[in-house]
């Protein structure tokens, strides 16, 4: 790594810049080599220059204002006698996550005044200009952080195993990078070839090498890193999904061992506080809000300060307080970016301000670099992405946590198709919304599109269950998605299907939600015996569809959901889905948009 152009200046700016890179580079060095020494090293990372102390929180939650409200309290923050003096520090955090390789500008979803409402959002050339403007506010004393899910989500990314898209993020320039639960889903050896490829450090403490070579029980990443900044000393310890393995398909986790956060979080914030003497840690999640929460709420994080999250796109415009931690998450597709600036005078936070700012190409004009090195990276595929393969006449979203117009869409493609008495489709969350165009009605459909849709083209597989086993599934899945402990919940949102209709109640107790299921329109019977069709996730058991476990004469159908869903369009096209009543709440509205309930969030 090049040493700083100002390696030869003695001002405190310098040679905190100084400082910085010596620390980047030392953390590269032993990111690559991710062995056993890291921990032995680890305490070199602070290179003498460590700042006593620890950090005394005040009573003053952070704020989360948006238009005139936060610029004026960040003025504020800008005019603060003991910044102006050099008494006080301000440094600046900006994160992203779950960009899932939206490359483009693309529709967004709003909720206004009780209404939906779409603009449009995102691409990585309105981004990359957005950042490099707020960092010049703050040149010397920002950083950049990546919460993961980075390089899957799109055609580009699938068909280059995410190789295209690191280049565009080093371009970005971002400095920490943290895996997310989607990173693994070309498998191990391509995940680590991809974020070892990216130029900003990486951190994850719950990532073991499951291995029959030397590697075995090491961490694949680092688990923390150190910088200072801003004359502070902060500290970053990753986590990922420790239920990525049951989340994903078994099989992209083959060689790795998650654990849970709580199995060695303590030991890191103790030696981040008391001997790398750091100002204030943050944790770095990848694991869902409603996780989250669980987590700033266990003893085992006493001392972080924050928990900067991602992976379930909840778009957190103020921070949530756990009993320990603040909470955060910056939406999802590029479309937003949350920006935490903190002033701390004498060991004492004096102001904190956060912000979720729209990514907005009408305000932040796209980058001409990076636009070019788009352009680049999906030259080989436009011709096969550009494909139009169908058109829509209403919205297709994902953002409903309980039935969604996109999904009601895959299931009637697979009931077309092969005509079982049900059809299910995963509770994903990934791929921005697809508008008609007022003028014409309709919007076109694209093979680029599709990939956003089903970024894995998974075999259909069709199978055979009791109405028993239907039953107590639906108890699981539902489970999954509202457990009353929030650390119990999956990142995922409720299973989508056609030929059944369900309802329930969130708030019951676990095994009791369901309150009726119909197939083809009939009272479920639990003895009977009901065919269904989902696709195939490598690495279950042959028994094991779409997490149904003890599925009677499993078939693999001998084709995809791509292609499935390219013939019923062919055949349907122009297609209306909307919201329609085949998964209910008694409790809640078909609209919901959040797991997160009573916790005073609203997603908007």
């Amino acid at each position: 790594m090049p040493t700083s152009k100002h390696s030869n200046c003695t001002c405190h700016s310098c040679q905190q810049e100084t400082v910085r890179e010596a620390e980047k580079k030392l953390h590269v060095e032993i990111s690559e080599n991710s062995r056993r020494e890291f921990l032995r090293n680890a305490g070199r990372l602070g290179l003498g220059l460590g700042i006593g102390g620890g950090l005394l929180a005040t009573p003053m939650a952070a704020s989360a204002l948006t238009g005139e409200d936060a610029a004026h309290q960040f003025k504020e923050i800008e005019r603060n006698k003991a910044l102006l003096t050099g008494k006080a520090n301000r440094f600046t955090i900006l994160h992203t996550a779950d960009i899932h390789a939206q490359l483009l500008v693309h529709d967004e979803f709003f909720i206004e005044n009780g209404k939906v409402v779409y603009k449009k959002r995102g691409g990585m050339a309105t981004l990359k200009t957005m950042i490099r403007q707020l960092k010049n506010e703050n040149p010397a004393n920002t950083l950049v952080i990546d919460g993961g899910d980075c390089f899957q989500g799109s055609g580009v990314a699938a068909l280059t195993e995410g190789k295209a898209i690191v280049p565009l993020m080093n371009n970005i320039g971002y400095d920490i990078m943290l895996p997310g639960n989607w990173e693994v889903v070309y498998g191990k050896e391509m995940m680590m070839k991809d974020m070892f490829a990216y130029d900003g450090v990486k951190v994850c403490a719950n990532m073991f090498h499951n291995t029959n070579d030397d590697l075995n029980g090491d961490l694949i990443f680092p688990p923390y890193f150190v910088q200072h900044i801003g004359g502070l000393k902060i500290g970053f310890i990753g986590y990922n999904d420790p239920l990525t393995p049951k989340r994903q398909s078994p099989a992209y986790s083959d060689g790795i061992t998650f654990t849970p956060p709580e199995k060695n979080v303590a030991k890191y914030i103790k030696l981040l506080k008391q001997y790398e003497q750091c100002d204030m840690v943050f944790l770095l999640t990848h694991m869902g809000l409603a996780q989250q929460i669980g987590l700033s709420n266990m003893a085992q994080i006493k001392g972080a300060d924050y928990i900067l999250g991602a992976d379930t796109h909840e778009r957190v415009r103020e921070p949530i307080q756990g009993l320990h931690a603040k909470v955060t998450e910056p939406g999802a597709f590029g479309s937003f970016l949350a920006k935490l600036d903190i002033v701390i005078e004498n060991g004492v936070i004096k102001d904190q301000v956060y912000q979720l700012l729209d990514v907005d190409p009408e305000k932040y004009p796209e980058d001409p670099e990076m636009k070019q090195l788009i352009e680049e990276a999906r030259e080989p595929y436009k011709k096969t992405l550009h494909r139009v393969i169908g058109k829509t006449k209403t919205p297709l979203v994902r953002y409903y946590v309980i039935e969604t117009p996109m999904d009601n869409f895959i299931t009637d493609a697979i009931m077309w198709k092969f005509k079982p008495d049900i059809a299910l489709s995963n509770g994903f969350r990934f791929c921005p919304p697809l508008v008609p165009d007022p003028k014409t009605g309709v919007a076109d459909i694209t093979m680029d599109y599709l990939w956003n849709m089903l970024p894995v083209d998974s075999e259909a597989k069709k199978g055979f269950v009791t109405g028993e086993q239907l039953w107590n599934w639906m108890e699981k899945e539902l489970q999954n998605a509202f457990a009353k402990d929030p650390a119990k919940r999956f990142g995922g949102w409720v299973v989508r299907f056609q030929g059944m209709q369900v309802n329930f109640t969130i708030n019951k107790d676990m095994g009791q939600r369901v309150n009726w299921i119909k197939v083809g329109g009939k009272p479920l019977d639990r003895n009977k015996t009901y065919s269904f069709v989902a696709c195939e996730r490598e690495g279950d058991p042959d028994t094991t569809i779409c997490r149904v476990e003890g599925v009677k004469e499993p078939k693999r159908l001998g084709a995809t959901l791509h292609s499935v869903i390219q013939e019923y369009l062919a055949a349907n096209s122009p297609i209306a889905p909307k919201l329609e009543g085949r998964c209910t709440a008694t409790d809640a509205p078909n609209s919901l948009l959040t797991q997160l309930m009573g916790f005073g969030y609203e997603f908007r």
